[in-house]
């Protein structure tokens, strides 16, 4: 929940971590007081998240570049757990694509929005969050919805079909065909870098199947088909990706920053591309 709220992992940590250390510290009376565990956390974390949204908001204007979600990458091909990471990624909620949506909205609409829709918390209670009525949670709510209908990524293609088309995009990009390279582009394709200032990837949105092409291969002269296609296959928030290592400047091209690289598929074609780039937002990852 922690992590739909925020988009950011270091957060939702630092805040399901507060919310248990409050909970640890409180008495034995104050413990019986709690009828509703589950629903003393939810409040706690929510309340938490909140405050972080609200700092982030102001945060982000100052912010260099586009700015996208701390991903969650998990490894390809490894059985499934119980473990509440391996859950998570599974849920279409945490989707690149969603969470892009997500950030677009207020904070009192994304509180709103999550809690009710994805976990059934009442309006009471999310009010009691906000600080506001039973109405105004309810129009937060709703806002946060149509917003995200309007915007809602198309259904997740099976792993092998990601697997098949990524094949072949990589390869169209290893052999220098801007044509193919365009081909397997959806017609309204988007690529998003963020590196926050603090490493390369593009600086601002691309859009178009051509832009986008002329882009990529431009970056395979740059640092070398090799670094640039020789990534690993990992699941970035539930779908396919590509993580990087750093890697060192040699004679095929200039140092690559690490990074993760997923997408988006629609109607069987790549029709975004988020290029996390940002260190920051790679601390958790191992690469």
């Amino acid at each position: 929940m922690a992590y739909r709220l925020t988009s950011a992992v270091s957060d939702a940590e630092d805040a399901t971590q507060e919310a248990w250390l409050r909970l640890s510290t409180l008495d034995i009376s104050a413990r019986a007081e709690i009828r509703d565990l589950r629903g003393w956390l939810t409040t706690v974390v929510s309340r938490i998240c909140l405050d972080r949204l609200r700092s982030a908001t102001v945060r982000r204007e100052s912010y260099v570049g586009p700015w996208l979600p701390e991903p969650l990458v998990t490894p390809l091909g490894a059985p499934v757990s119980e473990d509440p990471l391996d859950a998570v990624v599974r849920d279409d909620g945490v989707r690149m694509a969603a969470l892009v949506v997500l950030d677009k909205l207020t904070p009192e609409q994304r509180v709103a929005f999550v809690l009710h829709d994805a976990f059934d918390v009442p309006f009471a209670e999310i009010a009691a969050t906000l600080g506001c009525s039973d109405a105004a949670a309810r129009q937060h709510a709703s806002r946060g919805r149509r917003a995200a209908a309007s915007a809602a990524p198309p259904p997740r293609l099976a792993m092998a079909d990601q697997g098949a088309l990524l094949e072949r995009f990589l390869g169209a990009l290893a052999s220098g065909d801007l044509a193919q390279v365009v081909a397997l582009l959806h017609p309204d394709a988007v690529m998003i870098g963020d590196g926050g200032g603090k490493a390369r990837t593009a600086r601002q949105y691309i859009a178009g199947t051509d832009k986008i092409g002329r882009f990529l291969l431009g970056l395979l002269q740059m640092y070398g088909a090799d670094k640039m296609t020789d990534g690993t296959l990992v699941l970035v928030n539930g779908d396919l990706g590509l993580a990087f290592p750093d890697i060192p400047a040699d004679t095929t091209g200039r140092e690559l920053n690490r990074r993760v690289t997923t997408f988006t598929i629609r109607d069987s074609k790549i029709a975004m591309i988020y290029d996390l780039v940002n260190p920051d937002k790679l601390t958790h990852v191992n690469l």
